[in-house]
């Protein structure tokens, strides 16, 4: 399954400036889903993170990172409509600064499951070379 940005945002409820994939490239509902940010200087945190040496704030790559998962679970027919809440994050590790001009790969797949509460592994390459990986739960409701 592959998404463009106009169908991300019927599975998504984020809108600009807080949808953070632009693409998913490969989905497996229920399992895992890859996806990708195209940075640009344009955006608009990079007003004030930081003038003069732009980097994309890593709270928002983990946020990227969490609705790429939240689509692999929203793509499940007993999830559509609903909303994927980010529950917390576990050993986050920010490896490389993702400045504009980057194309940012994303692949969050889903590791554990009870109800509504789970947790996925989580990773964001740039040039094969991970930016950011992480634990992330989450909560459908």
């Amino acid at each position: 399954m592959q998404f463009n940005s106009n169908e991300i945002e019927a599975i998504l409820p984020h809108r600009y400036p807080f949808l953070l994939v632009d693409r998913i490239t490969n989905c497996e509902p229920g399992q895992f889903a890859d996806g990708i940010k195209c940075v640009t200087a344009n955006e608009m945190h990079f007003m004030g993170h930081f003038p003069g040496q732009h980097v994309m704030p890593g709270v928002l790559l983990l946020e990227a990172l969490a609705q790429t998962g939240a689509v692999a679970l929203l793509m499940e027919d007993e999830n559509r409509g609903k909303t994927v809440f980010f529950g917390g994050v576990k050993n986050a590790r920010f490896r490389k600064q993702v400045i504009p001009g980057d194309v940012v790969e994303l692949h969050c797949e889903i590791i554990k499951r009870k109800g509504p509460v789970g947790v996925g592994t989580a990773v964001a390459t740039v040039d094969g070379k991970k930016a950011v990986e992480a634990e992330i739960s989450f909560a459908i409701q």
